[in-house]
């Protein structure tokens, strides 16, 4: 029988890098806030987060319409929500099989022309003849009014995001791991 080695060398390893996420590894990246995508994202949870607040405080399951715009509005807003943090926590590019430039464009041509409807609605829906100085016209008002700005903004970043997609004059590989966002 072979007796152990008096000197035994060890080496010791580490998982790979990259293989999990950490808690230590999500730093946010300022840089996407202070960007052209991450001052629309927040004016549109803002914006978003008041439309449907103001729909909320108002009976408005007493009127059909406004079922459609709380769904538009929630729905966006989360889905907003998700995204940010994807982006702020560099996310993206852990998930890099996802082609986001293109995720994140359709998603925002899809949230304008919901938003469009929405809109449409909320305002078709605040009737003067009825509600005219009470606190749910003004309520509703507000919210067509808001409904308006979250529409635009979600339509400046459809723009933007489409450039993004597009390239702008560099190859996809190196807009996926830019992170796609001016």
């Amino acid at each position: 029988m072979a007796e152990f080695p008096s000197k035994v060398s060890t080496r010791t390893s580490s998982p790979a890098q990259g293989a999990g996420v950490s808690v230590s590894a999500l730093r946010p990246d300022l840089g996407f806030v202070r960007s052209s995508f991450g001052v629309l994202m927040l004016l549109q949870m803002v914006l978003g987060l008041l439309v449907w607040a103001l729909i909320a405080d108002t009976p408005y399951h007493l009127y059909p319409a406004y079922g459609w715009v709380m769904f538009v509005a929630v729905l966006l807003w989360l889905v907003t929500i998700v995204f940010f943090v994807l982006y702020l926590f560099q996310l993206h590019m852990k998930l890099y099989m996802v082609p986001w430039p293109l995720a994140l464009m359709v998603f925002n041509i899809t949230a304008t022309i919901l938003y469009i409807t929405a809109f449409i609605t909320c305002s078709a829906e605040v009737d003067v003849k009825f509600l005219k100085g009470t606190r749910s016209y003004n309520l509703r008002a507000a919210a067509s009014f808001f409904a308006c700005l979250v529409m635009i903004t979600y339509g400046v970043s459809t723009f933007f995001s489409f450039q993004a997609w597009r390239g702008a004059g560099s190859n996809a590989a190196t807009s996926q791991m830019a992170g796609g966002y001016a």
